[in-house]
């Protein structure tokens, strides 16, 4: 058996995995991603990019890359429960206010690009057979292969070897619909079948005892999602085999119930079933074992949430992992990780759980009256807003100390200027560093910090509702005053700091 030592090992290949990776050799934490898969695997599954994961990713250089990749779409906003009302972000002043369609293997590909190229290794066919933790570490088995880690953080999807080999519960709700998810090509359509991507409302269609979603990908390329539209019926989930092969003739049947005869399947690329299964981790971290994306919540996959929920676990895990290895954590840092994220999955999960009995393809007459008040107050600014904060992740903030009203909320890409020129608030972090920003001279000129934090004396005519604020490195501020120079409380700040950032 062939023996290995780093100090950190990610389980799974999947987005969630290599941003984890990407993070940690940002930070020059020796990293060893170990995926089941001899290939990537090149099905659709998650192929949108919301807004505040779309923020996240220019912070770290990694958009611009990805937006070279995507498909082309209307520039319509999300959905919630695939409703008739598009979602508006411009309140949210983000650069970035509609989904970005681009398939999950595109998003693979440029994750682990930029952590191969930071230090990190990928391996591939090494799935996961043991896992044995103790005070110091883990030793990790995969195929003939023995790893010992400092951390493993497992990222290894919804059926989590790593789970599983430790014994964890994943307690929930089993499923109650089933669908199908294939990737095809059509050799002729009807005029019912969409032919731009455009809001999710006008991509669904039922017909003939089917529900339907087609996305158009380009050359005659189709993501297909489909299912019966009858009432749930949970003897049939119990008793459902997710990797029981999808054939083609069952995919023609929906094809033609939903889009007439005309409508011609060609080649299925892959297809794969999935259902609607509720189930979170209760804790997101074992002693030495860290769970994110799938391996530590899973939803019904309602409103493009959940790779964006496994990367953004990702942002927030990276830099404090890197940290607790390097020696410079704040007390409790690591553990904060779960402290942050649990809330964030349980309110997905509850948020897509509403989605489910809204979009259910066979509503009861109850349900169709509740779905008709929920577009009527999707029509109203302010509810808009507060979904789609909700469904994008802008609205999203943790409950760091402090009582300055930016504490624990992104800030928008405001344009700074600073002594060597112009340019966006975003550029500040492609290194993977939190930034105190002063912008008005508050802070001392002899202000010393601790290693992995950046001063930037900046103007910014926009205005950030600040004179300084101290930004973690995932985006998220930590510290911010107010106060002129002379009544800045110095020792408060180096407090912050301590708390949210580095000893």
């Amino acid at each position: 058996m062939t023996e290995l030592e780093t100090e950190v090992v990610v389980a799974g290949a999947g987005p969630t995995g290599l941003m984890v990776a990407s993070e940690l050799a940002l930070a020059g934490v020796e990293t060893l991603v170990l995926e089941k898969l001899a290939e990537r695997s090149r099905q659709v599954k998650g192929g949108g990019i919301q807004p505040r994961t779309a923020e996240l990713l220019e912070l770290r250089g990694l958009l611009e890359p990805l937006l070279s990749r995507a498909t082309s779409r209307e520039p319509v906003g999300g959905h919630f429960a695939a409703l008739p009302v598009p979602l508006d972000c411009t309140p949210w002043q983000t650069r970035h206010p509609f989904p970005i369609a681009i398939p999950q293997w595109e998003i693979e590909e440029v994750l682990e690009e930029r952590a191969v190229k930071g230090g990190a290794r990928v391996l591939r066919d090494a799935g996961v057979t043991g896992v044995a933790a103790d005070e110091d570490g883990v030793v990790v088995t995969a195929d003939g292969l023995q790893v010992r880690a400092r951390y493993l953080v497992a990222c290894d999807g919804g059926h989590s070897t790593v789970r599983k080999l430790l014994g964890l519960p994943f307690p929930g709700r089993p499923g109650t619909h089933q669908a199908v998810l294939a990737d095809i090509q059509l050799t002729s359509v009807s005029p019912l079948v969409p032919q731009q991507l455009g809001h999710m409302s006008t991509l669904t269609r039922q017909a003939g005892g089917y529900w339907a979603m087609t996305a158009p990908l380009g050359d005659d390329r189709y993501r297909l999602t489909f299912g019966r539209t009858g009432p749930a019926d949970e003897t049939a989930l119990t008793e459902f085999d997710r990797d029981a092969p999808v054939t083609h003739d069952e995919i023609a049947a929906a094809l033609e119930a939903v889009y007439g005869p005309e409508t011609t399947l060609g080649a299925v690329a892959n297809a794969s079933r999935f259902s609607d299964a509720t189930r979170q981790l209760e804790q997101y971290r074992a002693g030495r074992v860290l769970f994110a994306g799938d391996a530590a919540h899973i939803h019904p996959p309602l409103g493009g949430q959940g790779l964006n929920l496994g990367l953004q676990d990702a942002f927030n895990l990276g830099w404090k992992l890197a940290a607790t290895l390097q020696g410079r954590a704040a007390q409790g840092l690591l553990d904060s990780y779960h402290t942050e994220r649990h809330p964030v999955g349980a309110q997905v999960i509850h948020h897509t759980s509403a989605q489910r009995v809204l979009a259910d393809p066979h509503p009861t007459k109850d349900v169709a009256a509740l779905r008709d008040i929920v577009v009527d107050l999707l029509r109203l600014p302010d509810a808009n807003r507060h979904i789609a904060g909700l469904m994008s992740g802008l609205s999203l903030h943790y409950p760091l100390p402090g009582d300055h009203p930016l504490t624990g909320h992104r800030l928008p890409d405001a344009e700074l200027h600073t002594a060597t020129g112009t340019t966006r608030l975003s550029a500040l972090f492609a290194s993977g560093h939190a930034v105190l920003l002063d912008l008005t001279g508050a802070l001392p000129s002899d202000l010393r910090l601790p290693p992995g934090i950046d001063l930037v004396r900046a103007a910014c005519a926009e205005g950030l509702g600040a004179s300084a604020l101290a930004v973690r490195p995932d985006g998220y501020v930590c510290w911010a005053t107010a106060n002129a120079t002379a009544d800045v409380d110095v020792d408060e700040l180096r407090a912050a700091i301590t708390d949210c950032i580095a000893k």
